[in-house]
């Protein structure tokens, strides 16, 4: 495991666990990063990357996808069962089925290589604003029928239950609780849920949807409150049909 610090940014400290074999790859990422304020710490293997993810808390985890023995999909699924840290995938299988993948095993976001350091360093950025709950000025409890969010505490519970979110499907839900009895387009989703973001992104908004379907419903494939309304988007209901 490597470790270099630099001077704290205006921001604050952003401590980042990046897992990735390539060597040459990691030092020049570290370095790109540590030059903007990160403190970076190196793993090389999904083994070494779950024993420190489990040591230290770090802000945001780099994951690749192509690991020595244990790859980046099942280390991914492993940190979802202990933790709600931001996980980014970066990977040079860029393919849509790999995103997905990704996505659906606890991801947060992915980028694929060869990827722009300037890119990294914003996705980075708008995981650890929403992770510390200032991707938007902060709000009183949202109420939506049976549905409450602390945006200050970045929780959630339905019927008094709490519901294990990651920051992005925390930040997703919240836009639409905002906006409960609305439909919104996968774009406005978007535009809403990057709030001061750096960059524009790409983010599979159905996958992140059926993840938050499957802690939110009874019935996933026959949802009550969060509703696929065809050809529009997606839309949280009131509570009064559920």
């Amino acid at each position: 495991m490597e470790q270099q610090t630099r001077p704290v940014t205006e921001e604050g400290t952003v401590q980042v666990l990046l897992v990735e074999d390539d060597e040459r790859l990691a030092r020049l990422t570290a370095r790109y990063l540590q030059e903007h304020g990160v403190i970076v710490t190196i793993a090389r293997t999904g083994t070494e990357g779950l024993t420190e993810a489990a040591r230290h808390a770090y802000d945001v985890i780099l994951l690749d996808l192509m690991l020595p023995g244990r790859d980046g999909l099942e280390v991914c699924r492993e940190l979802r069962t202990r933790s709600d840290v931001p996980i980014i995938m970066v990977t040079a299988r860029g393919e849509e089925i790999d995103r997905v993948l990704g996505l659906e095993t606890g991801a947060d976001d992915y980028l694929p290589k060869p990827y722009s350091s300037r890119e990294l360093l914003a996705r980075i950025r708008a995981q650890v604003r929403r992770a510390r709950g200032h991707a938007g000025p902060a709000t009183q409890p949202i109420q939506a029928g049976r549905l409450q969010l602390d945006p200050r505490s970045l929780t959630a519970t339905l019927d008094g239950r709490s519901l294990a979110l990651t920051s992005y499907e925390f930040a997703l839900l919240r836009v639409l609780a905002e906006r409960a009895g609305r439909v919104l387009s996968r774009e406005q989703i978007l535009d809403l849920v990057k709030g001061s973001a750096d960059e524009v992104f790409d983010r599979s908004i159905d996958v992140h949807i059926f993840r938050i379907r499957q802690k939110l419903e009874e019935d996933p494939r026959n949802p009550k409150l969060l509703k696929t309304v065809r050809g529009a988007g997606y839309m949280l209901t009131r509570g009064e049909e559920s």
